[in-house]
């Protein structure tokens, strides 16, 4: 099944996802059910993908899943990142493992998206490294998606910048605005700038900055000014934009919060025999509740602001998860996400350049 080197040169037809086989707590055996998964969701859609890793343990896991066969190719390399490599190293020492191989079919157009559950900082690096960014971006960042009481909310920055100034947010917004459209489907995402307050003399500097940018530049989003933190899980809007310190720690503490009521239900759901016979005859609600907050089903991160698409998958996700991120990778390859982006960002290159005042406050 393995292909020689010399193949790389062709280019399939149709849409191609590039994937780091060899990523993640389970790599193959997680990988390749999840393709056979992800193509049953595709709806019938062509579809091939480029499995990068040991061929030796993708071939069997391959042969068990006929469905995953017949629409893909092994580019065989015994390299891989592990998960806790750190980045630096990774970037020295990494060329012509899985994880870069995948990155690098991107760049030289024969896949339109790779997807891992590896190593977040390597892939972060790597990415930078070989893709480089989106002429005008500073950062990419990563986006999360959110159960919320409307659908689902995309959150970013999650992680990938510590700080980000007001041009930056807006960057963040303008890219998450086409991520949801692209990926939910919502034609005209609401988007909210996350602070402490919704007045307008609430938040830091570069917060209000944002925010007078985001109103005043006539960019092609639905912005409707601050939002709470408690806005995330109301929908309030559909895209809320903060930095990456305060994206990841919004991000943990509601999975955190999650765990433990999660954990209080089964406890207390099992806590006597009346209790576990009323949970028996409101099991079909309670399975409803944990199909809808399953994170599985909301698995798959994008690196926003890149010149390709990257998409990160949890680590230690089964197949329903990374078939799922599978799937975010091919939606945003198949939309008008980056002309989108590119059409804001020459709106927004326009303001700052005319309007000396604007770009000095941005900087």
């Amino acid at each position: 099944m393995s292909k020689p080197a010399s193949s790389r040169t062709r280019r399939p037809e149709g849409l191609v996802i590039s994937i780091d086989a060899m990523g993640g707590d389970h790599g193959p055996s997680v990988v390749v059910p999840a393709v056979a998964r992800a193509c049953e969701r595709l709806d019938g859609r062509p579809v091939r993908f480029l499995l990068h890793g040991d061929a030796a343990r993708l071939e069997p896991e391959l042969a068990r899943t006929p469905a995953a066969a017949c629409v893909t190719e092994v580019r065989h390399t015994p390299l891989l990142v592990s998960m806790d490599e750190k980045p630096a190293y990774a970037l020295r020492r990494s060329k012509g493992s899985s994880l870069w191989n995948a990155i690098e079919s991107v760049k030289s157009g024969e896949a339109q998206a790779v997807v891992s559950a590896g190593n977040t900082g390597a892939l972060m690096a790597i990415s930078r490294l070989v893709l480089r960014m989106t002429e005008g971006m500073d950062r990419p960042a990563i986006v999360a998606n959110w159960p919320s009481a409307r659908g689902i909310c995309a959150v970013l920055d999650v992680g990938a910048n510590v700080v980000s100034d007001a041009e930056q947010l807006v960057q963040f917004a303008i890219m998450g605005s086409a991520f949801h459209r692209a990926v939910h489907g919502q034609a005209h995402p609401t988007v909210g700038l996350l602070n402490v307050g919704s007045e307008e003399m609430k938040g830091h500097e570069e917060v209000r900055e944002a925010h007078r940018l985001l109103s005043e530049t006539g960019l092609e989003i639905d912005y409707r000014g601050f939002v709470e933190g408690d806005d995330i899980a109301k929908g309030t809007v559909d895209v809320v934009v903060t930095d990456g310190f305060t994206g990841n720690v919004a991000l943990k503490t509601a999975e955190g919060t999650a765990r433990f009521i999660s954990a209080l239900l089964r406890e207390t759901l099992t806590s006597s025999l009346w209790a576990k016979l009323g949970a028996l005859s409101a099991a079909p609600a309670l399975q409803r509740m944990k199909d809808r907050i399953d994170p599985r089903t909301i698995n798959g991160g994008p690196l926003l602001g890149l010149n390709g698409i990257v998409v990160k998958s949890h680590g230690g996700t089964d197949a329903v998860g990374f078939g799922n991120a599978i799937k975010v990778a091919a939606d945003l390859a198949r939309s008008d996400y980056a002309s989108e982006i590119d059409r804001n960002m020459r709106r927004l290159s326009t303001v700052l350049h005319s309007d000396p005042a604007t770009a000095q406050a941005a900087e």
